[in-house]
């Protein structure tokens, strides 16, 4: 089955508040953008109604993700776009979340994620709460899992979630520092090798107080191979299509999931 697929690679302007709707008009740019080359799916990065303005969350995080979704769903039945939400933050009970929501194109939610893994070295962990559930799910007709930056850097959950279906494309969407962009394609790649999937994984460029970020969004086919990438510093859309006839080739051929001893692993 083919699918067109756009990234938004995004800059996020830092702390966007409700009055100042930059990030909210950014993303809905880019699906009329994602639209106009009837792209299957589209994918935002992470966080990309705040940034990473984590000390003002109480401020900004957006209650329940009500305006996101409110937001992505009606861009997704506007255009009839399946969307990959990236992530924004968001406030559940009275605790702060990185959470991603997914729509298929009539506007339905069919996934909603709070990031597992919470990054120290952006203080993560002091200021947001982890989730505890995996996030599968159909979209576009295709068996599909997603996970949120730091998450790609524990294959073991990526495993667990993939192995579910098996799961036919993995979606990463993240906020991933210039000075580390290497280690993100590397790790990219080997979760695809690794899982015989199709990774497709939108980053954001630009800067905040604090960062810089490195782009770099990809689309990487299940023998690691770069099918498509966005430069480093640039917003862009990138679009590519994809077969997943091709990945049913590749697990025929090494038939890793049935091959697993997952009573032996800890």
């Amino acid at each position: 089955m083919e699918l067109k697929i756009a990234i938004a690679q995004i800059d996020i302007a830092l702390g966007n508040s409700k009055h100042n709707k930059h990030n909210q008009q950014t993303v809905a740019y880019y699906a009329e953008k994602a639209a106009e080359v009837n792209a299957d799916v589209l994918v935002y990065p992470e966080m990309w109604n705040t940034g990473y303005a984590l000390t003002e969350l109480t401020n900004l995080a957006d209650i329940n993700g009500q305006d996101s979704q409110a937001l992505l769903s009606k861009l997704a039945k506007k255009y009839h776009l399946n969307i990959v939400g990236g992530s924004v933050a968001t406030q559940q009970n009275h605790k702060f979340y990185n959470t991603m929501f997914v729509f298929d194109a009539s506007g339905q939610k069919v996934s909603e994620y709070n990031k597992l893994h919470l990054f120290g070295l952006m203080n993560e962990g002091k200021y947001m709460s982890a989730g505890s559930t995996v996030n599968t799910f159909d979209l576009a007709g295709i068996k599909s899992a997603a996970a949120i930056c730091y998450d790609i850097r524990f294959p073991e959950w990526l495993r667990t979630m993939m192995s579910i279906g098996p799961q036919e494309i993995l979606y990463v969407v993240a906020e991933w520092p210039i000075q580390r962009i290497e280690q993100w394609q590397i790790m990219l790649q080997a979760r695809a090798i690794e899982n015989q999937t199709f990774v497709v994984a939108a980053n954001r460029v630009g800067r905040d107080k604090n960062n810089v970020f490195g782009g770099r969004s990809l689309i990487i086919d299940p023998l690691g191979r770069v099918v498509q990438q966005a430069g480093d510093t640039q917003e862009t859309l990138l679009i590519s299509t994809i077969d997943t006839d091709d990945e049913k080739m590749v697990r025929g051929q090494i038939p890793v999931f049935d091959d697993r001893r997952p009573e032996l692993y800890y």
